[in-house]
């Protein structure tokens, strides 16, 4: 490993994910390290934009887990990435957020406004 031991355990591991997991930005994606506590040695990464309903995210969270488990100072690591339906209140929320009719692509109720007399 090449970052400082001196450095907290949290900056270490968020160089590492920049560094060693580019894609992660490449394909749109953030990470977050939400945890990385020494003491107990559980570290929590929180992935999201386009990892959220990525195919391939499993394969990313795996990739990860394998690497930072090796670190001799960390002893749990989970990578979370949350469900995308989750952002949008889930199967129950109402079809509308915010006046964004989510059955229409997120396009609205074209019909509701008044183009004015100049529109074609």
């Amino acid at each position: 490993m090449t970052d400082s031991d001196a450095d907290p355990l949290k900056e270490r591991v968020e160089r590492w994910l920049a560094r060693e997991m580019p894609i992660i930005q490449m394909h749109g994606g953030t990470s977050a390290v939400r945890e990385a506590d020494p003491e107990t040695g559980e570290v929590v990464i929180e992935l999201g934009g386009g990892c959220s309903g990525c195919s391939i995210s499993d394969v990313t969270t795996g990739n990860i887990e394998a690497a930072l488990i090796q670190w001799p100072e960390i002893d749990e690591v989970t990578v979370r990435v949350p469900d995308p339906r989750d952002s949008l209140g889930g199967p129950e929320q109402a079809e509308s957020i915010m006046g964004i009719d989510r059955t229409e692509g997120g396009r609205g109720d074209w019909g509701s406004s008044n183009p004015g007399k100049d529109h074609f």
